[in-house]
């Protein structure tokens, strides 16, 4: 299993970046939070179609928390909002990227935030859709709800849940979900440019990682995460018929604004060309830090690639990200990856 690097770890020391280095990998989070449910579903403590106000009563409070199920938080289309905007003062006009700014990044930066009060703020904002209706639309609200879940049913907090019952077993010796601001271990410095509006970009690697918990607050490397969708796919992390829950699809409004398949934290990498194998996996980010890891259906092929500069896109006039030569380099790399 190889690996390459590019570019620098450290704009003030020029240290190279290699392919070791532990790195915060964002929504990838999302698929461990998952296999860590359905490892619940198979011990029995909980109903993928069960609602969510059975574990966790007043969360979700009147009817909704009864129309809510545990599949419906998984894949997103619980109708639940993201809670992100209310939490960051400056982003409260997403997914208007013009009217945003940075700021908060930069104030909130050592916040400690309570879960719960994060998810009050989701449940709190006006409803994206029905419960179970489509397209569901992508929402960190669940995965809170996800964490809390966990902590209910197995009197351990999620970070610790996960670990035992999926980083563990996957011998996964480099990942563990973040509960304090420093990646330990050798790292890249994570630049965050929120479109521009941050020039030079600001190091983000250190910052309170409460604002996402079990959603997107995993470290890892890229040998980690190509290991545990391999194993993952193979059948050797849930089930296989847990795993086939986890690939049925339905279709969701990215937090980019497209629709795309996605299963119970999992989705499909949209085909590349004519012929391709289908791959499996998530993308992720956080403020300086994005991810990408897929693995070819029968586990057999995997990729990952990790990148320390974030929201490197301008705006246009009509406030949509402009096409960088990044993007088109990230494409490329993505297809010759999957296509070898």
């Amino acid at each position: 299993m190889g690996g390459g690097a590019a570019g620098v770890a450290d704009r003030e020391t020029g240290r190279p970046v290699t392919a070791d280095l532990r790195h915060r990998v964002g929504s990838v989070t999302k698929t461990f939070t998952a296999a860590a449910v359905l490892r619940q579903v198979e011990a029995g403590t909980v109903g993928l179609d069960a609602p969510v106000s059975r574990y966790l009563p007043g969360l979700v409070p009147g009817g909704r928390g009864d129309a809510i199920t545990v599949r419906m938080l998984l894949n997103h289309t619980s109708g639940l909002a993201e809670y992100l905007p209310y939490a960051y003062p400056s982003l409260k006009a997403f997914p208007d990227l013009a009217a945003t700014g940075p700021e908060s990044l930069e104030e909130l930066r050592f916040t400690r935030f309570d879960p719960v009060e994060l998810i009050g703020m989701g449940v709190a904002a006006p409803p994206v859709g029905e419960p179970g209706g489509t397209p569901g639309v992508y929402s960190n609200t669940n995965y809170l709800l996800l964490g809390q879940l966990l902590e209910k049913v197995t009197g351990l907090p999620a970070e610790r849940c996960i670990a035992r019952d999926v980083i563990g077993p996957a011998g996964l010796r480099d990942t563990e979900l973040a509960v304090g601001t420093h990646i330990e271990g050798p790292h890249p410095r994570l630049y965050e440019a929120w479109f521009r509006m941050i020039d030079p970009p600001r190091d983000h690697s250190v910052h309170d990682m409460s604002w996402v918990g079990p959603s997107a607050s995993l470290i890892s490397t890229v040998a980690d995460l190509n290991r545990f969708y391999a194993l993952l796919l193979a059948g050797e992390v849930v089930a296989p018929s847990s795993l086939a829950e986890m690939r049925r699809t339905v279709p969701v409004i990215s937090q980019e604004g497209r629709t795309i398949d996605y299963g119970l934290g999992l989705h499909p990498l949209e085909p590349l060309g004519p012929g391709q194998d289908a791959y499996w996996g998530h993308g992720g980010t956080v403020w300086g830090g994005g991810t990408l890891a897929m693995a070819r259906a029968d586990g057999g092929r995997q990729w990952c690639v990790a990148v320390n500069l974030q929201r490197w896109n301008e705006l246009d006039a009509s406030g949509r990200p402009q096409p960088h030569a990044i993007d088109a380099a990230m494409a490329d790399f993505h297809r010759l990856a999957a296509n070898g």
